[in-house]
């Protein structure tokens, strides 16, 4: 028996030892396309590796921004420039509490923004967290922080993204790249924003089900929430517009909402519109750039009012004067 259990103990290091080198390898030599359970793709949709590198030399903000694509997408640093205000968006692709967190505490204390802004919305709780985990391990350089990440998700495809991330930091394959600022329809702005100019919408919102918040997730937004309280740091809560159709189609709203007025304080921008869903968005989820430029004339108009008081908000006040 005891010669079984040493070699057991003696056999566990070696079979890692094989695992990581195999892993290396496959993200060397197999194409993307075939990489099911090690998704590294530096320079993705989103603009992530340009954000995280502007990101670092970044200091003392008005406004920190953070959530997925409804914040990249929906916070243009260039309106708040506009009233002397100065934002970063540390928003991206599916992000979920859990990476918020971890930028949190990669950025805080150098840009010590004024306030933290989140953009939530009831999926940016019950996603899983993985997708969003891989893209910020292949767009930034990997550290402690990564590897907590990667073991509260717990997921094969954020671990051997994070093996080979670890590797290619540690051997320099990524120093010489450079992302392009504009790719597609999309233009990244300095301070964090995806610009996508005037499209209009031209089709059907795909009608999401409900899902059950991840005690994951939670529990990273309830660290959030004490970290900035610790640090007295203001907490705003936002829910960016999403096209009527769509929104309509949340079951769980009512709830979400209150979940929300609970946690700090808290604008929904869906309750009383501003914006058309044909003519400020591009897709059912992401306005464009008009869209934008109304939403942050309406939610900068409250924030100097002065009125931002919990749910007494009023953003159809705001809207007509952002106009």
């Amino acid at each position: 028996m005891r010669k079984f259990i040493r070699s057991i103990a003696l056999f566990i290091p070696f079979a890692i030892v094989i695992y990581i080198v195999f892993t290396l390898i496959w993200g060397l030599f197999i194409p993307q396309k075939l990489n099911k359970n090690l998704n590294y793709r530096i320079g993705t949709y989103g603009h992530m590796f340009t954000r995280l590198h502007e990101a670092k030399n970044v200091r003392e903000v008005d406004f920190l921004v953070l959530g997925s694509s409804h914040a990249y997408r929906g916070f243009d640093p260039r309106v708040f420039s506009q009233h002397g205000l100065v934002l970063f968006n540390l928003g991206s692709s599916n992000q979920t509490p859990i990476q918020s967190e971890i930028l949190l505490k990669r950025f805080l204390k150098t840009m010590q923004p004024s306030r933290v802004i989140i953009e939530v919305n009831p999926f940016y709780f019950a996603n899983d967290g993985v997708e969003s985990s891989v893209d910020i391990i292949a767009n930034s350089r990997n550290d402690l922080l990564s590897i907590k990440m990667a073991l509260t998700i717990n997921n094969q495809k954020t671990y051997n993204t994070l093996i080979y991330g670890l590797f290619r930091d540690l051997v320099g394959l990524n120093k010489s790249y450079v992302e392009k600022e504009i790719k597609s329809e999309d233009t990244y702005i300095t301070g964090g924003y995806v610009e996508r100019q005037h499209e209009t919408l031209q089709w059907k919102p795909t009608i999401l089900e409900s899902q059950a918040p991840n005690e994951k997730q939670t529990n990273a937004f309830s660290n959030i929430i004490l970290m900035l309280h610790e640090m007295k740091i203001p907490l705003l809560l936002v829910q960016s517009p999403i096209t009527q159709e769509l929104y309509k189609t949340y079951e769980n709203r009512v709830q979400f909402d209150q979940e929300m007025r609970q946690s700090s304080t808290y604008i929904n921008f869906n309750l009383e519109p501003a914006l058309n869903d044909t003519l400020h968005f591009y897709d059912p989820e992401h306005m464009n750039q008009k869209g934008v430029e109304i939403f942050n004339q309406q939610l900068i108009f409250i924030l100097q009012d002065s009125v931002l008081n919990g749910y007494n908000v009023q953003p159809e006040k705001a809207a007509q004067k952002a106009r």
